[in-house]
């Protein structure tokens, strides 16, 4: 795996830590914006995972 792609799940990661705690503090509107932040960093996570299984696969 790439050093970029590595960078971006440590990123990801942290924006989805970031979501959760925010999700566990907040309410309100402040509290669905936590949890949308958490779906999407792991969305983006996940993709930039699955990125790197599907150039490993010969085709």
């Amino acid at each position: 795996m790439p050093i970029s792609s590595g960078f971006f799940i440590a990123l990801y990661l942290v924006f989805a830590l970031v979501g959760l705690f925010g999700a566990a503090r907040a309410e309100g509107y402040l509290n669905a914006f936590s949890l949308m932040l958490l779906a999407f960093a792991l969305w983006m996570a996940f993709g930039v995972i699955k990125r790197h299984f599907d150039a490993k696969q010969p085709h």
